[in-house]
């Protein structure tokens, strides 16, 4: 018997990256995967894969943004699939400018409302059921950026991760004794799509130090696949190797700067 049979899992931003290994991964063990990100085309490819070695999964695709989006997906997944029993919120985006100085308000709520207010939306969409049962499993990938916030993701993104971190101790805090179990897991740096958005995409060979999206996945699967009365309500996982990130973060700090200012250093 697999860890998580006759489980229903629904992931976030499952097409590419951490999403797509945690979907394999549930699937292996056992659970009935459903795939959500913007792309219907990367979660179908995945959904394959998940099949062909005899997992089950379904791809839908939707804003994850949009509130009413996530309510009709969730309502979706009950009525054709069943309730969920594990919400892996794992999609997330940075903005394009990172300094304070800089950015707008509208760059702002766009990052925030990505990393922060869709874990609520899709928290409170399956929240009811998994109190009814008394048993549910909400998992969101936070960052490091939460304990040591800088430039290399942004001020919107650290901000908006420190928030969904406290909001999950906040689910743990509240609704552990009806069944809930609430976890944050705190990936530094992984090597994933969004790395090709930062300031200064990250070489190969800088690369090649992260973490891998499977590792990632693994810390998922953990605090997924534990029996009921266990709960891990925050882990910690980074590479073991610390790189230079200096050129990076100087390059981050001026993007979106306008001309003219003075301690804006001279090219």
């Amino acid at each position: 018997m697999s860890l998580l049979d006759g489980k229903i899992a629904l992931v976030t931003g499952a097409g590419t990256g951490i999403g797509r290994e945690t979907a394999i991964l549930l699937a292996q063990e056992g659970a009935r995967v459903i795939l959500t990100g913007r792309r219907i085309g990367p979660l179908e490819e995945v959904v394959t894969s998940i099949e062909k070695a005899g997992g089950k999964a379904i791809a839908r695709a939707f804003d994850v943004g949009s509130r009413d989006a996530i309510l009709e997906t969730v309502a979706w997944v009950k009525s054709n699939v069943g309730p969920i029993d594990i919400l892996v919120n794992n999609a997330g985006s940075a903005s394009k400018v990172l300094n304070a100085r800089f950015i707008s308000e509208a760059e702002w709520n766009a990052t925030v409302n990505v990393n922060l207010t869709a874990v609520f939306n899709l928290t409170q969409a399956v929240l009811e059921d998994m109190i009814a049962r008394k048993e549910g499993t909400v998992i969101t990938v936070s960052s490091l950026a939460v304990v040591n916030p800088n430039l290399l993701g942004g001020a919107a993104y650290g901000a908006a991760k420190a928030d969904v971190k406290n909001f999950m101790t906040f689910l743990h805090n509240t609704y552990r004794n009806q069944g809930i179990r609430a976890t944050t897991i705190l990936p530094g740096e992984t090597d994933t799509p969004i790395m090709d958005n930062r300031a200064r995409p990250p070489l190969e060979g800088e690369r090649a130090v992260m973490l891998h999206p499977h590792d990632v996945a693994r810390a998922v699967l953990l605090c997924a696949s534990l029996q009921k009365g266990a709960v891990i309500p925050e882990l910690h996982i980074c590479p073991t190797f610390m790189r230079d990130t200096s050129a990076d973060i100087e390059m981050a700090r001026w993007v979106g700067a306008p001309e003219g200012l003075s301690d804006k250093p001279k090219i």
